[in-house]
């Protein structure tokens, strides 16, 4: 590419709503820009950086570009997720061998994948219409709370108690703000998951030089990603009473040891080892993720 066209690519990327060039709404060459008028050249205006797209279309397109300007969900999307499915060693190791452009970002993929998890949380949660303030808390467990003690260190223990019996006491009054409280950290917590994965990986691949923690991150990315697609498929199969959730957890595992062994050229023994080590970190780490959850849930709890 020369230096002008060069130029003008860069002003179509600095330019806001801009489309991969070559698209189905691009102008013909010759065309006055609909901004500044110059004669257009190529997929952007060179004069004032502005796509140069039809921008008149049919109701259909225009609900397809907020959607996809809301997920950022493009083509590439529907490329991505059968890969990620079928050959997730494959998707990953594109990306860090620097063939990119036919896939969905990992980081975009994670976040499209988080919000269709808590997206379809909410609507099978309130589908079955299941409120906590209408459950009924026994007296003596009450009871049991003004004894509850916190032992952790000895000069911090009586501010903490008094602390969590007053908290605690405040949920069970009020369980469905608890939840909605906890609700409100969820997606930060459940992000905590990617860098916690990737330093994980980091020392059980600390003597493999060749990968480094963006391969770790990257790789966390694309498990994870799965692992939330199982979650949103075992959802939806108790909201409509298939009840897969066995068969589901089966694919867990079996995605993660293709997986890891094919991005780290792994053999069978190396990749079941360390996929053991794995399970152990993810689950101490998600175990105290839970743990903290309550706890800010506790704290930002208003009564």
């Amino acid at each position: 590419m020369d230096e002008e066209g060069e130029n003008e690519v860069a002003a179509g990327l600095s330019a806001g709503g801009v489309r991969v060039p070559g698209g189905t709404h691009g102008l013909p060459p010759g065309t006055p820009c609909y901004n500044c008028g110059t004669p257009l050249r190529g997929p952007w205006c060179y004069a004032c950086g502005q796509s140069a797209e039809d921008f008149h279309r049919s109701a259909f397109h225009l609900v397809g570009e907020v959607v996809e300007g809301l997920t950022h969900a493009d083509g590439r999307l529907w490329r991505t997720l059968p890969r990620l499915i079928v050959s997730p060693a494959s998707l990953t190791g594109d990306y860090l061998a620097g063939k990119r452009a036919s896939q969905v970002p990992p980081l975009r993929l994670f976040l499209v994948v988080l919000l269709m998890v808590f997206l379809v949380g909410e609507w099978t949660g309130s589908g079955g219409n299941t409120h906590l303030s209408a459950l009924t808390i026994d007296p003596g467990d009450r009871a049991k709370l003004q004894k509850f003690e916190v032992h952790i260190y000895q000069p911090w223990d009586t501010a903490l108690t008094d602390w969590a019996r007053t908290h605690l006491s405040r949920a069970v009054d009020n369980p469905d703000r608890f939840v909605e409280a906890m609700g409100a950290w969820a997606h930060d917590f459940a992000f905590l998951m990617l860098p916690i994965s990737a330093f994980i990986l980091s020392i059980l691949f600390v003597f493999r030089r060749r990968f480094v923690l963006f391969d770790h991150m990257i790789f966390s990315m694309h498990s994870l990603a799965f692992q939330g697609l199982l979650l949103v498929m075992n959802m939806l199969s108790w909201a409509v009473g298939l009840h897969l959730a066995g068969w589901l957890l089966l694919l867990s595992p079996v995605h993660l040891f293709f997986h890891l062994r094919g991005v780290y050229g792994l053999g069978t023994f190396g990749t079941l080892v360390r996929m053991f080590l794995l399970l152990i970190g993810t689950t101490v780490a998600f175990g105290l993720l839970m743990a903290a959850l309550v706890v800010v849930g506790l704290a930002t709890l208003r009564g």
